[in-house]
């Protein structure tokens, strides 16, 4: 097992990588203004992080399996860093977007990472609610660096916001260094990079959860994206109100990882995965019914905990698909989620610029809700790890 050290030096790299991956959400009003162009044309500032997130999945696994998971986790903590002092430092949209993109491909190293490391050390029985407990730092990392855009966006201006980012990342990433040293590299790791992605994308299993992981970020964080600026439009609130709205999807998330072990000992994964679609599809239907913004703290808190009781059993599930390439297989879990986000968010951008956003709610709503099904149905073909 590993020392309680370890992991919280790790889980404060994923609270700071989760942090980055949301400060611009409701920031994007701003940036907007900022460079002279509508908040929907601001979106690739999220979008960017999100693709790179993803597509960088091919890489940081096999380095992880081959170097030490978190050896690599730290130096990408440290890139990640100077990839926000770029961000600090845009003075066109295009070079915002483009600093945005390698903190994602920076980033893409760090939470992966420290599932398929903590997967390595903790038995099966007990994986779920470790994970779990990781995502209390993750989900309040999603939740402050919501938050915190909006605010910086109205007081000490968005540039400010990721000079103090890229501080954090340095500083998180010589701990890491300190805490979590790199061991010696088992026989497995020698494996060509080919192989390890073809030992997990051969079985079917784990390319039925991938497809539905993509699924489920498009969804979700399309949503996510557009929420503060759904607030900010229909209802005219500032965006630091909008932001710490849509922060209430991480203490949605928080009441679940706090709860896990209670929940995981009532309700198998099938239904704990369902009762997850049920709450975020009835949470999405109030945001795009709703007629006063109010009903949105209430919506995104539910839908916080719904996403994390399905998006939990997901990850128990990818921790578990392959034990002698463990890195890659989660790296390709996270790869489909971010890449499902990237096309979420591009779609929901789309219907913001058309005045459609709260078409995006209505639809992601059921939908979830079908996945849900779907993936529980499916849960009982699972297999050991191999």
């Amino acid at each position: 097992m590993p020392s309680r050290l370890q992991i919280l030096v790790l889980s404060l790299a994923g609270f700071a990588s989760m942090a980055s991956m949301r400060l611009c959400d409701a920031m994007l009003p701003a940036l907007g203004a900022s460079f002279g162009v509508e908040a929907a044309a601001a979106s690739g500032a999220v979008s960017a992080f999100a693709i790179a997130y993803g597509v960088l999945q091919i890489v940081y696994g096999p380095l992880g399996d081959r170097f030490g998971k978190p050896l690599v986790a730290g130096v990408a903590a440290i890139l990640c860093g100077m990839g926000a002092v770029g961000a600090a430092m845009s003075t066109t949209l295009p070079m915002l977007v483009l600093s945005r993109a390698a903190m994602g491909a920076a980033a893409g190293g760090i939470i992966p990472l420290t599932m398929a490391w903590l997967a390595d050390r903790v038995p099966p029985g007990e994986r779920q609610v470790v994970l779990a407990r990781l995502l209390t730092f993750t989900v309040t990392g999603m939740m402050a660096g919501s938050w915190a855009g909006g605010i910086a966006a109205e007081t000490i201006g968005w540039r400010s916001a990721f000079a103090i980012m890229a501080s954090g990342f340095v500083a998180i990433g010589a701990l890491v260094f300190a805490a979590a040293h790199a061991r010696p590299v088992p026989s497995h790791a020698q494996l060509s990079l080919l192989a390890r992605f073809s030992s997990v994308l051969s079985i079917a299993w784990a390319r039925h959860l991938l497809s539905v992981t993509f699924a489920e970020g498009a969804l979700v964080f399309g949503a996510l994206a557009f929420l503060p600026v759904l607030l900010h439009q229909r209802f005219e609130l500032p965006l630091s109100t909008a932001g710490g709205i849509l922060a209430m999807f991480g203490v949605g998330g928080i009441v679940y990882s706090r709860s896990a072990r209670w929940l995981l000992h009532r309700l198998p994964p099938p239904r704990l995965a369902i009762g997850g679609g049920v709450l975020l599809c009835a949470s999405f239907l109030v945001i795009a019914t709703m007629n006063h913004w109010a009903w949105a703290l209430v919506a995104s808190l539910t839908a916080g905990c719904g996403f994390y009781m399905l998006h939990n059993t997901l990850q128990a599930c990818g921790a578990s698909l392959s034990s002698t390439a463990r890195g890659t297989a989660v790296s390709l879990f996270a790869c489909a989620l971010f890449m499902g986000q990237s096309a979420g968010v591009t779609a929901a951008a789309w219907l913001t610029a058309h005045g459609w956003t709260s078409w995006w709610y209505a639809v992601a709503g059921p939908a979830l809700l079908a996945l849900a099904l779907v993936f529980a149905a499916a849960l009982p073909i699972a297999k050991e790890p191999r």
